[in-house]
């Protein structure tokens, strides 16, 4: 699985820094994509397949659905949607507190990401899901 659309993003942040892989100095933008850049990830996506990878990837999800969307609908590959670390600690914060209905929630983020085309979604929500749908 190559990953392939790999964004510079805030959402990376709450497991970094506990797992000690967090930069201890500078920033790892040098080989992420800025969040505003569609084409730049097209790019990556071509040049990956160029390599042979039989999935490739967009991470994180939530905030590029569209550009999950864009790559599946450019490659025959499957696509597979990164639902990462910040994604999953926004749910369960707001679910702690009440805000939200954790389970309804967590379905519909899964489900706006498989919406987008994603063949296969990594979600640390993964064993709540399959305990959900049993």
């Amino acid at each position: 699985m190559a990953y392939s659309a790999k964004y510079a993003s805030a959402y990376y942040g709450p497991f970094g820094d506990p797992l000690d892989s967090a930069p201890k100095f500078g920033d790892k933008k040098t080989y992420q994509m800025d969040a505003g850049n569609s084409k730049e990830a097209l790019k990556e996506v071509e040049l990956d397949i160029a390599e042979g990878p039989d999935i490739v990837m967009v991470k994180p999800a939530l905030a590029y659905l569209d550009i999950i969307h864009q790559v599946k609908i450019n490659t025959d590959l499957p696509v597979a949607a990164y639902n990462v670390s910040g994604e999953y600690v926004m749910i369960k914060a707001a679910a702690k507190l009440g805000w939200i209905d954790e389970k309804k929630v967590i379905l519909e983020s899964l489900t706006s990401m498989k919406r987008a085309r994603a063949d296969l979604i990594l979600t640390y929500f993964a064993k709540e899901v399959a305990l959900m749908l049993m």
